[in-house]
């Protein structure tokens, strides 16, 4: 097992950095990616290298961050986002090229500290009630505005009625990898962390992890697309259809990551 500490602290530094955090010495295309995708893209990219010999250089941030960075002319040639809407904004902005693609469906968890919400059916029930009791000191969740798993949280405790109590005691991380590092150091009681990132810093081992279905946040999805830019290249094109691959699709779920709507049954490496 890597050291998910480093992992971590590293994402939150590349997460808030800015475009040109990619190392000068690499070759291939740069692809930008959701902050939340980072374990299982770096494992897509070592393989995708293993098997064809090409290299990509990646580049992690919030959704949103990366959408205006694009539109401000940064050099990426592919971008994954964690929602389809900063792909459609790009879309309709003119700065893409082709049809933007669904690689995964986003799995949104919630981190509580030991004994705190227990195992319930309804951790949301079992969050507002512990709200009420002002059991709960410190909650966090990504910025809902350049974070679309910040967006469901908000989403989800509005949904329960609880985001008024929430407001009182939370914290907003500036994106997906810094929220699940506070879950991390225990500077928060309760945290809504990406799947992907929660397993690979294995919250569930130091508090209790549940996946909240996509029924708790309504009106907001996390159907995760990726569209090619502008100054995609061949060498981006043929990564860009790796990932719609099945051997793909099983590391997204592996990390997970639910499958999306549609696999290539015909791109298998």
């Amino acid at each position: 097992m890597r050291n998910w500490r480093t992992c971590i602290a590293v994402l939150f530094f590349w997460s808030t950095g800015p475009f040109y955090s990619v190392p000068a010495f690499a070759n291939g295309p740069i692809v930008a990616a959701a902050a939340s995708i980072r374990p299982a893209l770096e494992e897509l990219s070592a393989r995708y290298n293993q098997v064809t010999g090409q290299s990509v250089r990646l580049v992690f941030g919030s959704s949103g961050t990366l959408a205006n960075q694009i539109v401000n002319g940064a050099p990426y040639a592919l971008f994954l986002s964690a929602n389809t809407a900063y792909v459609q904004w790009l879309v309709d902005l003119g700065f893409t090229q082709g049809v933007p693609v669904t690689y995964a469906s986003g799995v949104l968890a919630l981190y509580s500290r030991p004994g705190l919400l227990g195992q319930t059916e309804n951790p949301l029930l079992a969050l507002g009630n512990a709200l009420e009791g002002g059991t709960i000191k410190r909650l966090v969740i990504a910025n809902p505005e350049y974070a679309p798993y910040g967006s469901a949280a908000r989403a989800a405790l509005e949904h329960a009625g609880t985001w008024v109590q929430a407001k009182q005691v939370l914290l907003v991380a500036a994106n997906a990898g810094q929220a699940v590092q506070y879950a991390l150091e225990g500077d928060v009681d309760v945290a809504f962390v990406p799947m992907p990132l929660a397993r690979l810093a294995e919250l569930q081992k130091t508090g209790h992890l549940q996946a909240l279905p996509s029924e708790a946040f309504p009106n907001v999805e996390l159907d995760q697309q990726m569209v090619l830019l502008p100054d995609a290249d061949q060498k981006t094109q043929e990564f860009f259809a790796y990932l719609q691959s099945i051997d793909s699709h099983e590391i997204f779920s592996r990390h997970g990551l639910g499958a999306p709507a549609l696999i290539s049954p015909n791109l298998q490496h």
